[in-house]
C-alpha cells in the first residue's frame, strides 16, 4: 500500500507557472517540478473539491493547465465539519 500524499493548490501553481524571477519561487518550482516528474507514482494522491474551485481562479489558459494537472486524481469527499 503506497503512502497518501494531499495535492493542495500551491503544488499545482508551482507546476505549472511561469518560470519566476525570486529566487524563493524558482527554488520550490524546481523542487516542486523534480517531484512531481520522479516521485509522485510512489504515492496515492490526493485532492478535494477545494483545490478545483481554487485551480479555476485567475486567467483560463493557466487554470486550464492547472486543471489538467490534477486530472485523474482521486477528489477527496469534504465533510461539514472540515468545510467550516
Amino acid at each position: 500500500m503506497k503512502n497518501a500524499v494531499y495535492i493542495e493548490t500551491s503544488i499545482v501553481s508551482y507546476l505549472t507557472a511561469r518560470p519566476s524571477n525570486d529566487i524563493r519561487s524558482v527554488s520550490q518550482q524546481n523542487i516542486t517540478s523534480e517531484w512531481w516528474g520522479s516521485r509522485r507514482n510512489e504515492f496515492d494522491l490526493f485532492i478535494s473539491e477545494f483545490v478545483i474551485i481554487e485551480a479555476s481562479r485567475g486567467d483560463k489558459n493557466t487554470a486550464a493547465k492547472r486543471l489538467a494537472t490534477i486530472e485523474g486524481i482521486a477528489e477527496l469527499e469534504v465533510l461539514d465539519a472540515t468545510a467550516n
